[in-house]
């Protein structure tokens, strides 16, 4: 270090000379030394060159011409590595540089800006840096007017530090649409192409931003139709890509219907060309991951994809060919193409996922294209987190299929490598996860029974005791599927699993849903007459208990008529009938929804009722004689006037 340095000392040494002139001649000659020379960059931060620049750089006394070389130089270093950038952010650069941008001279400012540019592009730099100060933004936004190097860098920065939605809102709100637009018809394809990155960061998911866009225009055409001209096949590719960005987000906020001509015949078309093999590794999984969103929610846009090009087909060389063919001369290409194939994996699994989300003949394509099924059983395992993810995005798209459920997902018991998924998976991947085996416990499944060995009942106990919503519900719903028509051996371990203290946990749950299927799963456990008397003959006092709970408590008419759908499967028991008779609270609660002012709710009690009084059933005799003396009979003399007919039959 100390050989290397050495050489490189003198142009340190430069920069502290009482001579101006020199200092200026100093910082040329570092500016050459430096470019492209990655080690002569890395031995002139070590020297401390770094704080002695910015000192220059902000001294009211150097010449502008200075100034200048010296945001030049700081430029150059920070091009280099990483490691380069995080000593320049440590060295407080970025302050600086924002405060060279209120200078008047453009020259220096544009200086600036470039060296802005280059910190903020490099994954080291925090984007909030460029919010701490709120004045910064509406500086930015007037420097646009300067000259096209201030539109190309500041577009640059925007695009680079705007990600979620508090910086779109930032940028929005200081007039980001209207400051930009007319930057789409530039002269300058640099300009061009940068203000084109922004408007696609800005709209992403973002209904506001996409909402306003829809109707500016600039020369008096609309933000829409410029962005189909750039989608034209003449255009670079890049261009291509990033107006199709800007349409699909504008189409999934609602700004422009699905059906619009500037999606079905420009952006879907253009999004299918690029995961051609022709395109570069970036190119196919930007194309393939964007239109993956396009189509996301949107049938007829799957269908239409879906006979495009042959996609389906096309997509299965993501997981063969990671080079394009024009790339294959190219060793260095080939090289980063290897170590990035798992990013094309991940496209296609996502592609496919939004492909066969609705329609089962898309299903039913994408599982005969060759090897589909043990592609995706390899993904569930890759190292790469987005490709599990993916993956398991794929398959829970294609178990929504009753036909593959029953054959493909048997053929290649697809739930081993599932469950293995769901041992200790980050939320994100077990929220999807569990969806899809949700599915797979469906009562038609064959997976249903190898997976109840495998330990799953434990598993999805464990899930619903989650912090996160989407799983408790999943756990539940699962057991509940799992529960449907089952033998009573699976019903007593789903009861011994779950702990009487979780089902109330359950079932007083914040959440609809969580309620909802837990009385679903409750209802499951409860039908066929030996089940409900075993069940209610070991849990009977805690399940009344939950019953009367939920029948007191503040819930909506569908909550209120699952549980009394449970009531009715109880009377319906040999012996559990009595926990109902013996219980007057219970059965003053069924009375009173008789005469309730929602008809579904007086069908739901008249059921409890019908399953009490069955005359050949043993002891009829006596509960008649009870419900009788409660005034049950003058409700239902009431009832049979009623207009309802159901009611009027029941």
């Amino acid at each position: 270090l100390q050989e290397v340095t050495a050489s490189s000392r003198h142009y340190v040494d430069r920069l502290f000379d009482l001579d101006p002139q020199k200092v200026l001649q100093g910082v040329i000659d570092m500016k050459n030394a430096v470019i492209g020379n990655n080690k002569q960059k890395a031995n002139l931060i070590v020297l401390g060159a770094v704080p002695r620049l910015l000192y220059l750089l902000q001294q009211e006394t150097s010449s502008t011409e200075l100034r200048t070389e010296c945001a030049v130089v700081l430029g150059s270093l920070a091009m280099g590595t990483e490691n380069n950038v995080k000593s320049l952010l440590d060295c407080h650069i970025i302050p600086a540089l924002l405060q060279g941008l209120l200078s008047p001279d453009l020259k220096f400012i544009e200086a600036c800006l470039r060296c802005l540019r280059t910190i903020f592009i490099s994954p080291v730099t925090p984007e909030d840096l460029l919010y701490t100060d709120a004045t910064v933004i509406s500086h930015l936004m007037a420097l646009l007017s300067r000259s096209r190097y201030t539109q190309e860098y500041i577009c640059q920065i925007f695009s680079h530090c705007c990600k979620g939605p508090d910086h779109q809102t930032i940028l929005f709100n200081h007039g980001a649409v209207q400051n930009i637009a007319h930057l789409l018809v530039s002269t300058s394809y640099k300009v061009r192409m940068q203000a084109l990155k922004c408007f696609s960061v800005l709209a992403f998911e973002n209904p506001q931003v996409s909402m306003t866009l829809v109707n500016v225009s600039v020369d008096g055409e609309l933000l829409p139709q410029i962005f189909v001209k750039m989608l034209q096949r003449d255009k670079p590719i890049e261009m291509q890509l990033t107006s199709a960005k800007c349409l699909t987000s504008m189409c999934r906020a609602g700004a422009i219907r699905t059906d619009d001509p500037c999606i079905v015949l420009k952006t879907l078309p253009c999004l299918v060309r690029m995961c051609s093999k022709d395109r570069l590794l970036e190119e196919r999984v930007e194309g393939a991951e964007t239109l993956a969103y396009l189509i996301e929610t949107d049938v007829e846009l799957q269908r239409m994809a879906s006979i495009t090009d042959h996609l389906i087909v096309m997509l299965a060389d993501y997981f063969k060919y990671p080079s394009s063919v024009s790339a294959i001369t190219d060793i260095k290409r080939l090289d980063h193409d290897l170590k990035h194939a798992h990013e094309l994996r991940q496209a296609a699994f996502k592609l496919y996922a939004s492909l066969g989300a609705n329609d089962e003949d898309i299903r039913k394509k994408i599982i005969e294209t060759e090897n589909m099924m043990d592609r995706i059983v390899n993904g569930l395992s890759e190292s790469s987190i987005k490709v599990r993810l993916a993956a398991v995005r794929c398959l829970h798209s294609l178990s929504r299929s009753v036909q593959q459920l029953r054959t493909s997902f048997q053929d290649h018991a697809v739930w081993k490598p599932l469950m293995k998924v769901l041992q200790n998976a980050p939320n994100e991947i077990l929220v999807v996860a569990s969806s899809t085996l949700c599915n797979l416990l469906l009562e038609f499944s064959p997976s249903k029974e190898p997976i109840l060995e495998s330990g799953a009942i434990e598993l999805l106990c464990s899930l619903t005791q989650s912090e996160n919503l989407a799983l408790r519900v999943n756990g539940i719903w699962a057991l509940m599927n799992m529960a449907f028509q089952a033998e009573q051996k699976i019903k007593s371990d789903i009861l011994r699993g779950l702990s009487t203290e979780q089902l109330f946990q359950l079932l007083s749950d914040s959440d609809v849903n969580v309620l909802m299927k837990t009385l679903g799963l409750l209802r499951n456990l409860l039908s066929t007459r030996p089940h409900i008397d075993h069940i209610m003959s070991t849990h009977g006092k805690q399940i009344m208990q939950a019953v009367t709970l939920i029948l007191e408590g503040e819930h909506n008419i569908e909550v209120k008529e699952q549980t009394l759908c449970i009531l009715a499967n109880i009377a319906d028991g040999t012996t559990a009938k009595e926990l109902i008779m013996t219980n007057d609270d219970i059965l003053q609660k069924i009375k009173y929804y008789m005469s309730h002012s929602n008809a579904k709710l007086q069908l739901a009690a008249m059921f409890c009722i019908s399953n009490l009084i069955w005359n050949e059933e043993e002891g009829s005799q006596e509960r008649q004689d009870k419900l009788r003396d409660m005034g049950v009979v003058d409700i239902l003399h009431k009832l049979s006037q009623s207009s309802d007919p159901n009611l009027c039959d029941k």
